[in-house]
């Protein structure tokens, strides 16, 4: 089965506990790959990823975040910084791929982000024996977008906090720090508008649905194992990235 690719991702501990959600493996490969030749294409590319990855001796650090918190800023200095390498999810072999996924159901898309971050991991485990590794998005962005999405209503409708919905998969490469960049909504949506550029549909939610922003939010700060450190990235740029490498310098052995 396609690993990690359950209705609301890592739930169960190992692949073979999580929730089917319309989208365990076989369902993937042979009802969507007869339909979207995209996802045989995937599923080739995800068998080819050992299981188990194991990191190399450079520290991994994932930025997450709703979009225009900087991410793609930060991420970017970081990496001229430290001389590291950065890496994205869903990875570059995919990405063209993903407008096709986007507009698929619900579980067929999740199965794209959540086999992404497999495929990644195998990037992650060799990049780590390279150089620090930073990575703009991983497995938290998959399960946070998943949960918000699943779950109606407000934020006390979420599962609760100790739930394992906001377990790292057992069989998926850890990073050892995740730090989460929020700025306040109103700045948030001003970024958005000075960008000019074509939302999501998601972001397109996100903005018409605080609900929704709130949820996921919520869900990323529930997340544990590793758990995010949160950034306030309202600062100027220089000030944002100083706070950031503080961080790392303290969390990890550089």
């Amino acid at each position: 089965g396609v690993r990690g690719c359950g209705a609301v991702p890592a739930v169960g501990s190992s692949k073979a506990e999580r929730p089917a959600g319309g989208c365990e493996g076989p369902h993937l490969s042979l009802q969507c790959a007869a339909r979207i030749p995209e996802a045989g294409a995937l599923l080739d590319l995800l068998e080819k990823c050992p299981e188990h990855q194991k990191k190399g001796g450079f520290p991994v650090v994932v930025f997450e975040g709703l979009d225009a918190t900087g991410k793609t800023t930060v991420t970017q200095s970081v990496k001229d910084t430290l001389n590291g390498i950065l890496l994205s999810s869903p990875p570059a072999c995919i990405s063209q791929w993903r407008t096709i996924f986007d507009d698929e159901p619900a579980p067929i898309k999740r199965a794209f982000y959540a086999a992404g971050n497999y495929i990644l991991a195998s990037e992650i485990a060799k990049a780590s024996t390279q150089a620090p590794v930073i990575i703009d998005r991983y497995w938290h962005s998959t399960a946070a977008y998943t949960i918000a999405t699943e779950i109606n209503g407000k934020v006390q409708d979420l599962p609760p906090a100790n739930d394992k919905v906001y377990q790292w998969p057992e069989d998926l490469l850890k990073p050892d720090l995740v730090l989460l960049l929020t700025v306040d909504p109103e700045e948030r949506v001003q970024r958005l508008h000075r960008r000019g550029l074509e939302k999501t549909k998601e972001e397109a939610e996100l903005e018409a649905n605080s609900l929704f922003r709130q949820r996921v939010e919520e869900s990323y700060r529930r997340m544990v194992n590793p758990a995010c450190q949160e950034v306030d990235a309202s600062p100027s740029k220089e000030e944002v990235l100083k706070t950031v490498l503080q961080l790392i310098k303290k969390h990890c052995a550089l």
